[in-house]
């Protein structure tokens, strides 16, 4: 399947800000079954500054500077990415837990993608005795790294309530799990911290999730949100479980980047310096190429 991605985001301040450093992490992953065919990213106003680079994860960021006096500040992303994975493994299939647990600590590997990056506590996803409990019942004695996780996922979707006002992008990992709801961050972290607490390398990801309009109606423009998930080392690779879905991860989630939470993958992050109220609106889309001829002005350039 081939996807056009638009993802745009846009900052109105109530007074000028005078200057922003920011970082953006807009462009989609290589690899894994997924291959960038074009992307390019347009800021508004047009930075002092910009520098890309990969951070320690591979993910390529965008730092930008500006100094020139604004009340607003836009960045659109388009990107046309191939997603081509192959079918899932069975839930049962693989290395015991205890055999993956035993594989990630034994690793030497300090790679990019090394499980010894996303075994320990993160700024976001602190361990927690309640949550390594919850999480523990997904794992008997000899069960399947795989197995296991996917129970723990299924679990987290039918006993978490996707609630987009309970929660907000700073809520602590205890209290969204206290109240048993959240949004897909939080469902997220809450499995990563579950896994890691009895011992399995988890990260979290970020990107983007194919989304059907209802039958006999239009897609809407900007409708479409950024979405985040779970990849879990069960002692031979990484796999994806996307527990706000509940569905393992194949052609229609798109990576935009892995990191230790979501800190580390945030799409624009950085400092204002100024006064007053802020908004923030973003718009996504994310078009199949099916469906290519309803989005015509989204042409990519740059």
């Amino acid at each position: 399947m081939i996807y056009t991605l638009r993802h745009v985001t846009t900052y109105t301040y109530a007074k000028p800000v005078s200057f922003a450093r920011c970082s953006l992490r807009l462009k989609p992953a290589d690899g894994e079954g997924q291959s960038v065919l074009e992307s390019a990213v347009t800021i508004d106003p047009s930075p002092a500054t910009a520098v890309i680079r990969r951070d320690y994860f591979g993910i390529e960021t965008v730092g930008i500077t500006l100094d020139a006096p604004h009340t607003r500040f836009r960045v659109e992303a388009l990107s046309k990415v191939r997603v081509e994975r192959g079918p899932l493994p069975a839930p049962e299939s693989g290395r015991s837990w205890e055999a993956a647990r035993m594989a990630a600590i034994a690793s030497r590997d300090l790679g990019a993608d090394a499980p010894v990056h996303f075994l320990f506590p993160s700024a976001r996803v602190p361990l927690l005795p309640a949550v390594t409990d919850y999480a523990r019942a997904s794992f008997s004695p000899g069960r399947s790294a795989y197995g296991g996780a996917f129970d723990l996922m299924a679990r987290i979707r039918s006993d978490f309530r996707f609630d987009a006002k309970a929660t907000d992008v700073h809520t602590p990992l205890a209290e969204a799990f206290a109240l048993r709801a959240g949004v897909c961050q939080d469902f997220a972290h809450v499995m990563i911290a579950g896994l890691r607490g009895i011992g399995l390398p988890a990260a979290y990801v970020s990107g983007y999730l194919r989304t059907i309009p209802p039958a006999g109606r239009p897609r809407l423009r900007g409708a479409d949100a950024s979405h985040a998930w779970v990849a879990v080392w069960c002692g031979d690779g990484w796999l994806g479980l996307d527990p706000t879905n509940g569905i393992g991860v194949r052609d229609d989630h798109i990576v935009v980047a892995r990191g230790r939470d979501y800190g580390d993958v945030s799409p624009v992050d950085g400092i204002v310096s100024g006064s007053g109220k802020q908004k923030l609106k973003v718009e996504v889309d994310v078009i199949p190429q099916d469906e290519q001829d309803e989005i015509g002005a989204l042409a990519l350039v740059g």
